[in-house]
């Protein structure tokens, strides 16, 4: 199966990436939330993303009825993003700079970095990052890797996707600007 192969060929590559902390590394997500191949119901779109946040699961939708489901972490109660939105641009090691209400909300934890932060594997947006855009405008939210892979299939963010840096590196490898995101 095609999709499979390139799955597991992009996935190998991956976790050779120079950069992933040691300790992300060894850590093993639950099986539940390693990324595979599952079937979908039909009516949904080859290319487009679907976060269904209840049970922090992404599908990247394929042909055929199937998709790659990714784990995700999810924002906490409140800080998620609903509705649809798209793929407005992409970023390898992105830099990271807090969102004025994190600063406001947390203070001692995100002041520090009011000014931002290098990209690198201790950023909070770890290896790779899609940024979502809603009518021309992003929406400050994010799909992204982590360098806390134990988060994942947990409601912990300030609103934004997480998913463990080897996947983050494999869907952004797949997934073009445009991209339709919708929210479930």
């Amino acid at each position: 199966m095609p999709a499979r192969r390139h799955f597991l060929l992009g996935a190998a590559a991956a976790l050779s990436a120079p950069g992933i902390s040691r300790a992300a590394q060894d850590f093993e997500l639950a099986d539940e939330f390693r990324a595979q191949v599952v079937r979908v119901r039909a009516g949904f779109l080859p290319g487009d993303i679907h976060i269904e946040l209840g049970r922090h699961f992404l599908y990247l939708i394929l042909e055929g009825e199937q998709a790659i489901r990714y784990g995700v972490a999810i924002g906490e109660e409140g800080r998620n993003l609903s509705g649809s939105v798209y793929v407005g641009r992409k970023s390898e090691w992105p830099s990271w700079t807090p969102t004025a209400n994190m600063i406001r909300r947390e203070p001692e934890v995100y002041s520090k970095w009011a000014g931002g932060m290098e990209g690198g594997p201790d950023n909070p947006l770890g290896a790779r990052a899609l940024y979502l855009y809603r009518g021309g405008r992003d929406t400050r939210y994010r799909i992204h890797g982590t360098p806390q892979p134990w988060t994942i299939g947990r409601s912990v963010s300030s609103g934004c996707i997480r998913l463990a840096n080897d996947q983050v590196i494999d869907l952004y490898e797949r997934v073009p600007v445009g991209t339709n995101v919708t929210f479930h």
